[in-house]
């Protein structure tokens, strides 16, 4: 479905974007369509194909349909209504029913390889466009443009920089400094992070369905493991006979003090981890867990301490953070990356509503961009938090709050919990709107600039 805006006679500003996730790329799409001139600055040599899987949901499909995404990815997708919870003998303690999303969304939830859609939004971003070997050092403001400095000793200007480049986002941190020396910026802003949790992720080789009868399934299985030692393992059955995992534990206070200022990026080198003492653990697929490890490249394993905090300054000036930037969330929740992209949609509906590129209209876009995210992605954040509690902890508390929470909860609330989590579901302004296929709420679409949005048509798509 994806078009083109309306040709704008308006100056368009020159955009920089530093980092290259699923954020940025997606926000790459969006201007493209736009037309407005950008360029992506990613620190690798290459991006790897790491991660494990991922799953999404109608919070971000409508705005995938409008792009002509939505289909695609379902071609490398699994649907799943439920997650079931074992504990280390595999002996079930309970399931999560997820069907409610589908219900009020109209969209099945889907679960895929973080590669697969990786490569979906990369090929939809000129080549050309992005550059490899650029590790952002600092950032300044000269002459009405926005500068960034890279180790490399090249430098690129203008109108608009777009932080997207991680959790240790260098364009945060240099952006921070000048704040902090103008006494601009709040201490809770310049605290580190909190780590609870670090984990080993990978996406095993195709295996063989008459030894893992669940990967005949058209379903995904997604089955989650908790050891009685601080430790737990999901298992996710994929397309094209993939098995995805990962392996995670809860990190005691003594710990989490030397991991303050660790790196948390995708990276095999780091995925030493031991996990010889549970390779002979029964699997919920079959076999054990040891020959899931085994069947997984070593160099596709990748090591990741899971980070959670929200920041409070997002912009400034010419700058504006995106994703993992500005909020990193614990992933038991399902809302990093979705939250990174319903950043770009917004941050993207902003820009296309600017009056002109003078300072005012870029500060009125980011002010706008922040007033519509802040607020759900802290409720995002509360909710990730509670989450790794409810489904991961390995506290009395934890245990009895998973119990309640997977055996007797009232559907009514878990279905009115999932509906409100579902509400947020940003379009992009330029395009025709995806009407809403579910009975659930959502909330109003912003930015649009057209007559589409009569009484009627706004009870279906939410505009605004």
């Amino acid at each position: 479905m994806s078009q083109h805006a309306p040709p704008s006679s308006k100056p368009l500003p020159e955009v920089l974007i530093v980092g290259a996730g699923i954020g940025s790329l997606t926000l790459a799409i969006l201007l493209e369509q736009l037309n407005i001139p950008y360029h992506i600055f990613e620190r690798a040599a290459e991006v790897k194909p790491l991660g494990s899987a991922m799953s999404f949901g109608g919070h971000i499909f409508p705005a995938f349909e409008q792009l002509g995404i939505h289909k695609e990815l379902v071609q490398v997708s699994k649907p799943y209504t439920k997650i079931d919870f074992f504990n280390a003998n595999c002996k079930s303690i309970g399931t999560h029913d997820v069907q409610s999303i589908k219900d009020a969304t109209g969209y099945d939830l889907l679960a895929f390889s973080r590669p697969s859609l990786y490569e979906i939004l990369r090929k939809r971003v000129p080549a050309h466009k992005i550059h490899f070997k650029k590790k952002v050092l600092r950032t300044e403001e000269k002459e009405g443009k926005v500068i960034i400095h890279c180790s490399d000793n090249s430098a690129y200007s203008g109108d608009i920089l777009v932080g997207a480049d991680g959790a240790h986002s260098g364009v945060r941190q240099s952006l921070y400094r000048r704040l902090s020396e103008e006494g601009a910026i709040l201490k809770s802003d310049l605290e580190g992070f909190s780590i609870g949790y670090t984990t080993v992720v990978g996406v095993a080789t195709p295996a063989n369905p008459e030894k893992y009868p669940k990967l005949k399934e058209e379903n995904s299985t997604f089955s989650q493991i908790l050891y009685d030692d601080n430790c737990n393992c999901y298992i996710i059955t994929l397309p094209d006979n993939q098995i995805s995992w990962g392996f995670g534990a809860q990190l005691p206070k003594a710990t989490l003090k030397e991991m303050q200022f660790r790196n948390s990026e995708w990276s095999p080198e780091s995925s030493d981890y031991t996990l010889k003492e549970y390779r002979d653990w029964p699997c919920p697929l079959g076999g054990t867990m040891g020959e899931i490890f085994d069947a997984t490249p070593k160099d596709l394993i990748s090591k990741v301490f899971l980070e959670e905090k929200i920041f409070t300054t997002w912009y400034h000036s010419r700058t504006v953070l995106l994703g993992d930037a500005c909020h990193k969330l614990h992933p038991a929740g399902g809302q990093g990356a979705a939250n990174a992209i319903k950043d770009a949609i917004v941050l993207a509906n902003c820009l296309y509503s600017m009056a002109d590129i003078s300072p005012e209209s870029i500060t009125a876009a980011f002010k706008d961009y922040y007033r519509q995210r802040y607020s759900r992605a802290e409720e995002a954040f509360k909710r990730s938090v509670l989450m790794a509690k409810v489904l991961n902890g390995h506290k009395w508390t934890e245990k009895l709050a998973r119990n309640v929470f997977l055996n007797h909860q009232p559907g009514w609330l878990v279905k009115g919990s999932l509906y409100k989590a579902y509400a947020d579901r940003p379009q992009v302004a330029w395009l025709p709107l995806i009407e809403n296929r579910g009975d659930g709420p959502v909330n109003p679409q912003e930015n649009r600039k057209d007559d589409e949005c009569t009484n009627k048509s706004a009870q279906k798509t939410g505009c605004l």
